[in-house]
């Protein structure tokens, strides 16, 4: 059984949350400024499947512990940071060509489909503040005369589904600004656009 009125008014609370502007979303766009939509899709799964999972370890209360130890958010803050920061500084020293090249310029090795899902997991899991968001939020649409399950399932579905059409509409956002700045002339400041919301990202993550 399933509180649908208690369904309804996640969606659009959620559908608010997701589509404003953070870490994960910044990340999507800069991907998709400089490796394109479908290579960001191995980014994008590996975020899902961190916000998945912390989504259920949140309203499992598992979260709970995980705050009590703070050491082990400002690890995994400040090595994904680092590695962000350290792509925004590769993508601002690049002379005139694609720090992060797309499938279309390829003229580098690509960054791999297990660092695009790490990226995207690291930054899901590592901020603080989405599990302590995640606490506050989804425990009021659970109905506690039903059974738990069922309603955590969908909660995590329509979470998955809501987050997954905000990352697509910043990556293709970011796209579409690759496709009007990949004139020759433009690469370098396509270049320094990425870099920077890639060095916002870092420091975000790691001073979050």
């Amino acid at each position: 059984m399933l509180n649908f009125t208690l369904l309804a008014a996640f969606i659009p609370t959620f559908l608010f949350v997701s589509f404003t502007p953070g870490m994960c979303m910044t990340l999507a766009m800069t991907l998709g400024i400089t490796i394109g939509v479908k290579r960001t899709l191995w980014m994008m799964l590996g975020e899902l499947i961190g916000v998945g999972l912390i989504a259920a370890a949140a309203v499992l209360g598992v979260a709970a512990l995980l705050l009590a130890a703070p050491w082990v958010f400002t690890a995994f803050r400040w090595l994904g940071g680092a590695y962000l920061v350290w792509l925004g500084v590769q993508m601002w020293r690049s002379k005139g060509k694609m720090a992060i090249p797309t499938d279309v310029l390829a003229t580098g090795p690509a960054i791999s489909r297990r660092a695009l899902f790490s990226q995207g997991f690291l930054t899901a899991i590592a901020n603080p503040k989405g599990w302590a968001f995640f606490m506050v939020l989804l425990p009021p649409f659970i109905d506690q005369s039903l059974a738990m399950a069922p309603q955590l399932s969908m909660l995590i579905a329509l979470i998955l589904l809501i987050e997954l059409c905000a990352l697509l509409t910043y990556a293709l956002g970011g796209s579409a600004l690759n496709r009007l700045l990949q004139k020759s002339s433009n690469v370098r400041l396509l270049n320094r656009i990425a870099g920077s919301l890639m060095l916002a990202v870092g420091c975000w993550l790691a001073l979050g």
